[in-house]
């Protein structure tokens, strides 16, 4: 292998699978392989849903040690969760699921100490009910906060098990509702007046910071030859796979598909209005002072809840009748909270449909196809409203995430938004995590540079919008009652 090509680890967890990627990267190569695969099953015990994080933290050893020599280590998982430490940094239980029901109602109790349109103009997140702000509220009168010295976000807690060194990144910090994102730094303001102690949070660090070494222990255990420094990379996924769209200048839109889809634009700077605020959109941070202006859909999270229930069949064969389905008999709001929890999710569409009054989808091709095409118009209404709210126009769509292998979705995506898509990487966020430690290395440039290494070297698909847009708007109508 050239001197000049470097391998890098990606820890990668989702929120129902963890894989560990090794990417090798030079200064016009990027290949990316998959060294371990487990799964990230949540367990309901007497008190809720948590994480497995023990699990997850020993599928990160075995993917390290499948893995084999890699010259650094950097994780990114979903955002909003975490762990508490006590004094010794020893774990204080398994961290809540955000799916757990312990957030039901704290919104409103907020919003009476700071209301919602405040939070907004000094935060830019987009109200969701999991949101680490509305997580803290909810555990403020339970022992284990109480008895908490150190908060950690998932990938930072993972982190700290690597390299026995405590940090909060940035990029998934500002999922918190917590974070200014004109300063990129805590706001400080509104935790106080929440009684929110950041003082549980380590310092922030930056993407492309360093972040320790593998300790002994984890050497011994993986096999690896140290030192191995650890890297921080954009630990929010979103923010890695953001910074894997192969696009070319500022003219694009992006969704991030898997079980949420993450549809908007990337900014210079926050849309803190209140036209933003009542569209839910959200102001995360990215890489080199970019801001994530997106809305949260629900995503293949759909699907994936309805495969659960009818015993997993075949996706392929799935998608082939689906696509023989006449399009748009019936569409649901993807973005419902309705939908959010796991569990029956068939009849929970069958009943939105026969609610609203269209046709009921019986077969599960029917509701496949319902669910395409609703995950399609959320993502239309997303990007128009975006563009709006945020005065940016653009002239494509880039799709990335384990959603580009769903060639009707991008085809459905295309459709619906008038506008090209361009489906791939379908792993961006360990593509985006490899990317940052490579720059670190000095093997990537800027933002940009990485961006046109992927274009080079990975596969990218293509798809031209086809039909009647009058179709799509109809179908919104339904939705919205317009």
């Amino acid at each position: 292998m050239s001197a000049r090509v470097k391998s890098y680890a990606a820890v990668d967890l989702g929120a129902s699978s963890g894989r560990v990627m090794v990417g090798r990267v030079g200064p016009d190569s990027l290949e990316l392989t998959e060294a371990h695969r487990f799964p990230n099953r949540p367990v309901r015990t007497p008190e809720g849903l948590r994480w497995d994080v023990l699990g997850l933290y020993a599928g990160v050893l075995d993917g390290l040690r499948a893995a084999g020599q890699v010259d650094s280590v950097g994780i990114d998982s979903w955002a909003v969760d975490y762990g508490l430490l006590d004094a010794d940094g020893a774990l204080l239980g398994n961290p809540v699921h955000y799916r757990d029901p312990r957030t039901d109602g704290v919104a409103e109790k907020v919003w009476a100490a700071v209301g919602a349109e405040e939070l907004y103009a000094a935060t830019g997140v987009q109200y969701a009910p999991f949101n680490t702000l509305y997580q803290l509220t909810a555990a403020r009168h339970f022992a284990q906060l109480a008895h908490a010295e150190r908060l950690l976000l998932i990938p930072d807690l993972l982190t700290y098990w690597l390299s026995g060194e405590q940090g909060t990144e940035l990029t998934n910090a500002s999922t918190t509702q917590l974070i200014d994102p004109r300063t990129r730094d805590w706001s400080y303001g509104i935790a106080s007046r929440l009684g929110i102690d950041l003082g549980l949070f380590a310092p922030l660090r930056q993407p492309g910071d360093p972040a320790g070494l593998l300790r002994a222990e984890v050497l011994e255990e993986t096999g690896l030859t140290g030192p191995v420094p650890v890297t921080a990379v954009g630990s929010h996924d979103t923010a890695s796979a953001v910074a894997a769209v192969p696009a070319d200048g500022e003219r694009f839109a992006y969704i991030c598909t898997g079980t949420w889809s993450l549809a908007g634009l990337e900014l210079d700077a926050p849309v803190l209005t209140e036209e933003s605020r009542a569209a839910n959109f959200t102001n995360e941070l990215g890489l080199d002072g970019t801001v994530r202006y997106l809305r949260n859909i629900m995503g293949l999270w759909l699907l994936q809840e309805c495969l659960r229930a009818w015993g997993e069949p075949e996706l392929g064969a799935l998608l082939l009748e689906a696509g023989k389905v006449p399009a748009l008999r019936s569409v649901v709001d993807a973005g419902d909270a309705a939908f959010l929890a796991p569990g029956r999710m068939p009849e929970r569409i069958a009943e939105a449909c026969r609610t609203s009054g269209q046709p009921v989808p019986a077969s599960p091709a029917e509701v496949t196809r319902c669910i395409l095409d609703s995950l399609a118009l959320a993502h239309r209404r997303a990007i128009d409203e975006a563009q709006r709210l945020a005065d940016r126009p653009v002239d494509v769509v880039h799709v990335v995430g384990g959603g580009t292998r769903n060639a009707l979705l991008c085809q459905l995506t295309a459709d619906a938004c008038g506008l090209p898509v361009v489906a791939g990487p379908a792993e961006a966020a360990a593509f985006g995590n490899v990317l940052v430690q490579a720059r670190t290395h000095g093997l990537v440039g800027d933002l940009g540079d990485g961006r046109r290494l992927l274009t080079r070297t990975q596969p990218l698909t293509r798809y031209e919008p086809r039909g009647d847009a009058a179709r799509w708007r109809e179908a919104e109508a339904r939705l919205t009652g317009g």
